[in-house]
């Protein structure tokens, strides 16, 4: 199977999970709007999903796998299996040492850290408190899912760790239309979010358990031990964990920041929310599949096969998001509404989150970019110099966001976070070039500079339509607007696809066999 089609197996899977959260973002919209109960929800929900991100995806993305991987290339399963038992045993230890410390503390963190400025309102920072507590075993669930994660996709099993996901959106659709079905107050729809959050992160860790199993590579735990493998997984961890989650580290701090304006924080979820369909099905498939595969190559020292991994990761991913980012900068009011505004979610709040999202628009590409050169660092054991990019990055955000928020209010949050990809993605791909471990080819240069001119057109067409069809975007009923919002859509990706196409930007048998893929 071609890199191309694996990054389309992991696509694939991460777009049904995204469609679903779309689906689950538009019913807590309608119940809960951007109102106290969201606010609580999303703030408390961000912390568990921060640690996951630092200690879980960030660390062991990072730095499991490509340790793993490498055992499993030079000694076989059976060494393979002795370093994921040694590993797994200590990770249990300090997922429970923390959970338990956290969850004694929840008041204090969501006083310092989750949202200082709810404690103005007690009964936000009470509910906030509670959600929290309910929700934090899901790190402990996750940090597990991710290590199992990681076997598979060393085992170039894809598609199962990136549906799993799923179990996660269908459990929240269902806790929603129970609580719409019973009557369920907003406070009572906050708890049920909160429960469904946990049991998703159960049914994940249950159904990869099984999907290791049926692998041939079932392993146990032991006593926790700081063996030489474990030291070493540990000592490239620390930083990979920083970096890997810096995204959440920067939303947190947007968190903390927004949590003076009512609202805002359910505002830049909502607007995060959308933007994620491009990066989780792009950004997330190219940076599952390239590690694993980019440490093989090395370890075979074949980098010829190296570079072109890296070459097509780059052409892949930025083919589809630039003209993403396009379309969410020039028609992001059509694109909020359509998706959430009904119930409680109005005109008011769809312009809000509309201009978030043309900010969050902006740095799209550069995460993806983020997604593409970290490989390149971390599959040498190069974990500290996306690290410091990273630290560097923390900074510039948390300047922007304190400069920009008091004149633009949360828009700001997002301009700065958009900033923040840009400074990390340009001084990777720097590093990458004097160092003479990445260098783009000429035919990659040559596609990026047309695929920029496509998405140029295409911005173009969508900026005419805006013109004439915007009242019909905007305020027809909702199955024009759905025809509507569609077509333009539509005709703006036959645009860009005809220019790229025509021009070799986008080959059509790379396409071809993406789409026809088995």
């Amino acid at each position: 199977m071609s890199v191309l089609r694996k990054f389309a197996t992991v696509g694939g899977a991460t777009l049904a999970s995204r469609v679903l959260g779309f689906v689950r973002e538009a019913l807590i919209a309608a119940t809960l709007g951007a109102g106290p109960v969201a606010d609580a929800f999303y703030a408390a929900f961000r912390f568990p999903n921060l640690f996951r991100r630092l200690f879980a995806e960030g660390a062991f993305n990072a730095a499991f796998v490509p340790l793993f991987a490498k055992e499993l290339e030079g000694g076989g399963r059976a060494q393979a299996r002795r370093f994921a038992s040694e590993v797994a045993s200590v990770l249990v230890a300090i997922l429970i040492l923390l959970s338990a410390v956290a969850m004694i503390f929840t008041p204090f963190l969501v006083g310092t850290v989750i949202a200082p400025k709810f404690a103005d309102t007690p009964d936000k920072f009470e509910l906030t408190v509670v959600l929290t507590r309910i929700m934090f075993p899901y790190l402990a669930a996750m940090s597990l899912v991710a290590m199992l994660s990681g076997v598979l996709n060393s085992f170039r099993r894809y598609f199962l760790a990136a549906i799993v996901p799923v179990l996660l959106n269908v459990a929240m659709i269902v806790a929603l239309l129970c609580g719409l079905q019973l009557g369920f107050s907003a406070e009572y729809f906050g708890m049920a979010l909160a429960v469904a959050v946990v049991t998703s992160g159960a049914l994940q860790l249950a159904l990869l358990i099984h999907g290791v199993h049926r692998e041939g590579f079932s392993f146990g735990l032991r006593r926790p031990r700081a063996t030489p493998a474990v030291k070493r997984l540990l000592w490239l961890a620390l930083p990979a964990a920083i970096t890997g989650g810096i995204t959440q580290i920067n939303l947190l701090i947007g968190q903390i920041i927004a949590s003076g304006q009512d609202g805002a924080i359910a505002v830049m979820n909502y607007a995060d929310r959308i933007l994620q369909l491009p990066l989780g099905v792009i950004g997330i498939a190219i940076g599952v599949v390239l590690l694993p595969e980019l440490a093989r190559s090395l370890k075979a020292g074949d980098l010829a096969d190296a570079a072109l991994l890296q070459n097509r990761s780059l052409e892949f991913g930025l083919g589809l998001t630039v003209p993403a980012a396009v379309g969410f900068a020039i028609m992001p009011e059509p694109i909020v509404a359509l998706l959430f505004e009904r119930g409680a979610f109005l005109r008011e709040t769809t312009e809000i989150t509309a201009a978030v999202l043309r900010a969050f628009a902006i740095g799209l590409p550069a995460f993806v970019l983020i997604k593409i050169f970290q490989p390149g660092f971390y599959a040498r054991e190069d974990m500290r110099t996306p690290m410091w990019f990273a630290g560097l990055g923390v900074i510039v955000n948390i300047a922007a966001s304190l400069t920009l928020f008091p004149s633009f209010g949360v828009v700001g949050i997002g301009i700065a976070t958009a900033l923040f990809g840009w400074v990390n993605a340009v001084l990777l791909a720097m590093t990458l070039w004097r160092r003479d471990l990445f260098r783009p080819s000429r035919t990659t240069l040559n596609r990026i500079v047309l695929i920029a001119l496509g998405s140029a057109l295409m911005g173009v067409a969508l900026f005419l339509a805006m013109r004439f069809l915007e009242p019909v975007l905007l305020d027809a009923n909702i199955l024009v607007r759905i025809g509507s919002v569609s077509g333009t859509i539509a005709a703006g990706a036959a645009v860009y696809f005809a220019f790229t196409l025509a021009t070799g930007a986008i080959e059509k048998r790379h396409l071809l066999k993406i789409v026809r893929r088995r």
